[in-house]
């Protein structure tokens, strides 16, 4: 008997040890940071530590790519609200010179963004959302004609320890599923 209680807690420990096991395609440390939400609240990096996070590059003004990734990110978040997971979300802004709070927080609304579990970032000059795209996400961000931004679409999973993990194309319905399927292993 107490073979198979051994058994079956060896078991129950492997498996949830797979949990944690995706397969990445990233491993750079994640910057630390203190940044103003869309409810002008501070975000501070440190909030996130041991917890899995997705972040991504955004701005309200954007006519390309934007609206089509926010939107991909808001179908992520309610497909995991569906099975009870709620991992946090933050976007940051790289046009934060006009996305103020309360700009990001109507921006937020279209989109039925819950954000209790998803925070849109600003509070910072165009030079330092530049540098920790490109030196941490690895991501370009320069800023283009007529005010617009060219910034990757690149969605990313921090895992609890501050690691970039993995990146999704933040456009393809098959790495959206990836993302939900990967989330769902590791929550």
């Amino acid at each position: 008997m107490k073979v198979r209680k051994f058994l079956l807690l060896f078991i129950m420990i492997f498996l949830a040890a797979c949990g944690d096991n995706i397969e990445t395609n990233m491993s750079e440390p994640m910057v630390d940071f203190e940044f103003v939400t869309q409810d002008g609240k501070m975000l501070h990096s440190d909030e996130l530590q041991d917890e899995w996070w997705v972040a991504n590059f955004m701005y309200t003004n954007c006519r390309t790519v934007c609206p089509r990734t926010t939107a991909n990110l808001a179908e992520v978040q309610g497909k995991l609200k569906e099975d009870g997971l709620s991992p946090q979300i933050v976007s940051f802004s790289v046009d934060p010179a006009y996305d103020t709070p309360e700009v990001l927080k109507e921006y937020a609304a279209g989109y039925d963004a819950d954000l209790e579990t998803w925070s849109f970032l600003t509070g910072y000059d165009f030079e330092t959302i530049q540098e920790i795209s490109e030196h941490t996400f690895k991501a370009v961000l320069e800023e283009g004609v007529i005010g617009q931004r060219a910034h990757g679409v690149g969605f990313y999973l921090i895992d609890p320890k501050g690691n970039i993990v993995k990146k999704y194309d933040g456009t393809s319905t098959v790495e959206l599923d990836e993302l939900v399927k990967d989330l769902k292993s590791v929550l």
